[in-house]
Order: C-alpha cells, then structure tokens, then sequence
C-alpha cells in the first residue's frame, strides 16, 4: 500500500530470506519472502510503484509488472478508488521466468476474457516468447534522479556486455523528463484528492511504521503543503516538488495532468520508435535496504515509478550478488542530491555482501510476451544455472 517495504500492525514485519536485518521489498514482500525462502513455486503481485519488482529485486526471484489491463483485476480491493491516471497492475512472481512465463499462459485465456470483458482478449502468443531472433536493446546505467550503487551499475554493464556478447545490439537510451514524470505526474496522479482516499483506510485503525512520514505528510492542510514546498525548494528540491504535487487539485486540473501523462507517454514512445528498439534495459534499485528505511527513501523508487506511469509492461531478473568490491565503493556514495532520501539509501544498504542484485527489462505497452522473452534471454545469459536440462 503505497510501501516498498513490508509490514502491518497484526503481523509484523516481514523479513528477507537472505537477511533478516533487511527488508524483503513490498508491497507485496510476503509472496517475495515466501518465493525466494523456497517456500513457494509462483505467487501473484500488485504493483503500482514497483510492488512486485521491489520484493522481486530484494529477494532474488523474478516478477513482471504487465500492462495495467493485461490481467483482470476484478474482485481486487484497492486503497485508492477511482485514480486512473497511474494504474495498479496484477502480476506473477516465481524463481524463474519460464514459471512466469507459465502463469501468463494459463491466465491469458478464453475463461478470463469471458468472466471480465473489460480485458482485452490478447491470448499469450507463444510465437513472440519462444523466439530467438537478435533484439535491438536500448540501455542505461542511470536515471540522473537515483544515483545507481555501484552493485546496480555493475549490474547492468555486466548485462549489457553479455548480450552483446550473444549478439545483440545495444543501444544507449534514456526516456526524456524523468524528474517531472516522477515528481508532477505520477505523484499528482496518485494523489490528486490530497491524500483523502488514502487516508480513509487508516480511519480508527494503526499506521504501520513502514509507511515512513507519508500518513503525516498527506495530513498536512494544502496551504501548508504549499508554503512547505516554497520554503525547502532552495535546501531539498525533491522534497518540495513531491509535497507540492501532493495538493489537492480541481477536476480541471486533473484532467490536464492526466492528458500530460497521455503527452509523455506517446513522447517516449517515440523516442523508443526513432530507435527502432525492441526492449530495454535498465538498473533495479538494490541491494535491499535495513528493516524500515524504504518509508524514508522515496525518492529510490524512480526506477519502477516511471513504468507504472508509462504503463509498460516490465520485469526484473537477479543476475548477480554484492562483492566486497561494491561494498567498500558503497563507502563514497552520495546521491545527485546528498538530501535526506540519499543519505538513507547509502546508509541502508551496508553489510550487503551477498545479497542478489537484479536488472529490470521493459517492452512497449501490450508487449509482455517480448518483455519476457528479453527477461528469459537476460537469465539465460546471467545465470545458466536456472536453465532446464
């Protein structure tokens, strides 16, 4: 629920399986933990800030955001109703992608398409899967928003010269406007109402701790959020833009940021398309950070936040783990903006050796077959072991 890490006031804090001391990644971090401990073969996520691949990332499994309407979401309770302008996605989580893969195939079916008509009937096309054909990959190793560590920047080198390697053309490439996408779109999107739906669900009832300062942040009257945002915008520039889209707005104005996000996406997928890419390539936030620091560094969520605003189709695969090398590098990490969000991930992400480090791969909007068969190509390439005999 608007977290990437995992915890409720019942049950407690959900916990890493490869190191308790660290988050296992949420929302949906119970089904990540579960998977990656061996506990589970295939689970199903939500995701609509990085849900599903956060836990997918931090507990060294693979996940898949689809395309919001790919998969029915019929029947599944939601804690913002109505906001349409960022939509959640329903998606798998396994220890490898053939099993993700397999979900889709049994999901993407006659029964599914007759008992919710309002998803397309796009049946899983196995030929675009199986293929084998050389992709065109665009690629980058930062978004200019997070600082990539240095486990997350190795990550993707050593990818990217791996599928070189195998034949493929990589291409250097970065979607246009990330800081306003992520700050004025996505934010304002999801919380147009200031907040108010959201702070319905937690009327007479606890606030888990791993919400971070959200709950008292949307709490704040919207003059105030204003006068906030005027006065750290010098000292905390992030801070200020993400409490100033956090107002209020009429429904005019909602209407005009939702034809933005319609603007921006048709914009990156012609940039994508002047390129000719197949997919993309790009870092996974990680390693998981300590119990309870994800509430205090949102801002690292700018690697997933941007698909779910695009609303294209991605997934991650592990393809790596922190050496000591990556640790000792760790020691000089400051962030672009050396504020209070960079100053949590340096901290959180120490004593980190061996923990499973991911890329995420990305396809245009309806491509989820191409998604994974990038994903399948990654695995296959990074860890052979995974492979069938």
């Amino acid at each position: 629920m608007f977290s990437y890490d995992c915890s409720n006031p019942l049950f407690g804090q959900t916990l890493n399986p490869w190191k308790p001391s660290k988050s296992p990644g949420g929302s949906s971090g119970g089904e990540g933990a579960l998977i990656g401990a061996g506990g589970s073969p295939l689970g199903l996520g939500t995701d609509i800030g990085g849900s599903i691949r956060f836990p997918s990332s931090f507990c060294g499994i693979c996940g898949l955001k689809p395309t919001a309407n790919r998969i029915s979401k019929s029947g599944l309770k939601g804690c913002v109703y109505g906001q349409v302008a960022v939509q959640i996605s329903v998606g798998p989580m396994a220890r490898d992608v053939e099993s993700l893969a397999l979900c889709l195939r049994a999901l993407l079916c006659e029964d599914m398409f007759r008992l919710d008509p309002t998803v397309p009937p796009l049946p899983f096309r196995e030929e675009v899967y199986a293929s084998s054909r050389p992709l065109r990959v665009g690629y980058y190793e930062t978004d200019k928003y997070t600082m990539p560590t240095p486990a997350m920047r190795r990550a993707v080198l050593e990818t990217k010269q791996s599928l070189e390697a195998a034949g493929h053309t990589l291409v250097p490439f970065l979607p246009s406007n990330i800081p306003h996408a992520l700050e004025t779109l996505s934010t304002g999107g999801l919380f147009s109402d200031g907040g108010h739906s959201f702070l319905q669900n937690f009327k007479g009832d606890f606030v888990d701790p791993c919400l971070g300062d959200l709950i008292p942040i949307l709490k704040i009257p919207r003059w105030l959020k204003g006068l906030l945002a005027f006065l750290l915008k010098p000292l905390l520039p992030r801070m200020a833009a993400f409490l100033n889209s956090m107002k209020p707005r009429s429904a005019g104005k909602l209407w005009e940021l939702q034809h933005e996000i319609e603007v921006f996406r048709n914009s990156v997928i012609a940039q994508w398309k002047a390129l000719d890419l197949d997919v993309l390539l790009t870092p996974m936030l990680g390693p998981a950070l300590d119990l309870n620091a994800p509430g205090k560094a949102t801002g690292a969520v700018s690697y997933t936040l941007l698909y779910n605003c695009l609303d294209f189709p991605a997934g991650v695969v592990p393809v790596t783990s922190v050496t000591e090398d990556d640790e000792a590098q760790m020691e000089h990490y400051r962030g672009y903006f050396g504020d209070i969000w960079d100053n949590v991930v340096q901290k959180a992400m120490k004593k980190s050796v061996g923990m499973p480090m991911a890329v995420q791969c990305v396809a245009l909007p309806w491509q989820e077959e191409l998604c994974l068969r990038f994903m399948r190509e990654v695995e296959r390439l990074m860890t052979p072991e995974k492979q069938p005999s």
